[in-house]
C-alpha cells in the first residue's frame, strides 16, 4: 500500500533556499544580475503558492467550463512565451504557434487521458497536470525552432535547410532527456511517485507515458509550427530586404 507523502514544514522548506542564496551571492559578486535572480526566485515561489490555492479550488469543482478555461489560458500563455526568442515576429507568428500547440498538444493529451489512462476528460486532477507537461514541452520546442529558423533564414539558407535545422535544434533537449532517463536522472513524475510509496515498476510505466507524450507533442507541434510559419517569415524577410535595398538606392541617388 502506498504511503502518503509527508507535508514539508515551512521551516524545512526554507532550508532549500540556502543553496539559492549562495548562487545569488555569487551573481552579485560577479556583477551578473543578482537582482534578476532574486526576482525570478520570488516570482517562482509566489506563482507556485497561488497556483496551489487555485488548483485546490479547481480540483474540488465539477464545472467542465472552468477546466476548459484553465486549458485555454495555458495554451494561450504557452504560445506567447514560446515566441519570446523572436520578438520582432511575435505578433505575426502567434496564431501559428497557438494552432500548433493547441492541435498537437491537445491531440496527445486526449490520447493519453482517454486511451492510455482511461480517465475522464473532465477530471481536473488528471487533465491539468498532464496538460501542463505537454503544453510546456511543446512551448519549449517551438521556442527553440522559432529562434533557429529565423537565424538560418537571416543567413540566406533555403527553406528546407532552415526547417531541418530548426527541427533538429528543437528536438535536442527532448532526445537528450530520453537518453539520460534512468541512467543520469529519475524524472520528476517517477521520483514523486516513488517518494509517495508507489512501486518503481509502476512508476516506470507512467514515466514511459510521460516521455513519449512529451516527445510526440513537442515534435508534432514543432513540425506544424514550422510548416505554418516558414512562408510568413520568408515573406516578411523578403519585404524588409526590399525596403532596405530601396532605402540604400535612395541614399545613393
Amino acid at each position: 500500500m502506498a504511503a502518503e507523502l509527508q507535508t514539508i514544514p515551512l521551516l524545512n522548506l526554507a532550508t532549500i533556499f540556502v543553496p539559492v542564496a549562495v548562487v545569488i551571492i555569487v551573481l552579485f559578486r560577479w556583477s551578473l544580475g543578482g537582482l534578476n535572480a532574486i526576482y525570478s526566485v520570488g516570482r517562482m515561489a509566489l506563482q507556485l503558492a497561488l497556483i496551489g490555492f487555485l488548483l485546490t479550488s479547481i480540483f474540488n469543482s465539477d464545472n467542465p467550463w472552468l477546466l476548459i478555461l484553465v486549458l485555454g489560458v495555458m495554451v494561450a500563455a504557452a504560445s506567447w512565451i514560446a515566441l519570446g526568442t523572436v520578438e520582432a515576429l511575435r505578433l505575426q507568428l502567434y496564431s501559428r504557434a497557438l494552432v500548433a500547440i493547441l492541435l498537437c498538444g491537445g491531440s496527445v493529451l486526449w490520447l493519453v487521458i482517454q486511451l492510455v489512462l482511461a480517465e475522464s476528460l473532465y477530471s481536473p486532477r488528471v487533465v491539468i497536470p498532464l496538460a501542463g507537461m505537454i503544453f510546456a514541452g511543446a512551448m519549449n520546442s517551438v521556442s527553440l525552432a522559432a529562434e533557429r529558423m529565423q537565424a538560418e533564414l537571416k543567413l540566406g539558407q533555403p527553406h528546407q535547410v532552415a526547417r531541418n535545422a530548426a527541427m533538429q535544434t528543437a528536438m535536442i533537449p527532448v532526445i537528450n532527456s530520453m537518453f539520460a532517463v534512468g541512467l543520469v536522472s529519475l524524472p520528476g513524475m517517477m521520483t514523486g511517485q516513488i517518494l509517495s510509496g508507489v512501486s518503481p515498476l509502476i512508476a516506470a510505466r507512467y514515466q514511459v507515458v510521460v516521455m513519449c507524450m512529451l516527445f510526440g507533442a513537442s515534435g508534432m507541434a514543432t513540425a506544424l509550427f514550422l510548416k505554418l510559419a516558414l512562408p510568413l517569415v520568408s515573406v516578411t524577410r523578403t519585404c524588409r530586404q526590399v525596403e532596405e535595398d530601396g532605402y540604400e538606392s535612395t541614399q545613393h541617388d
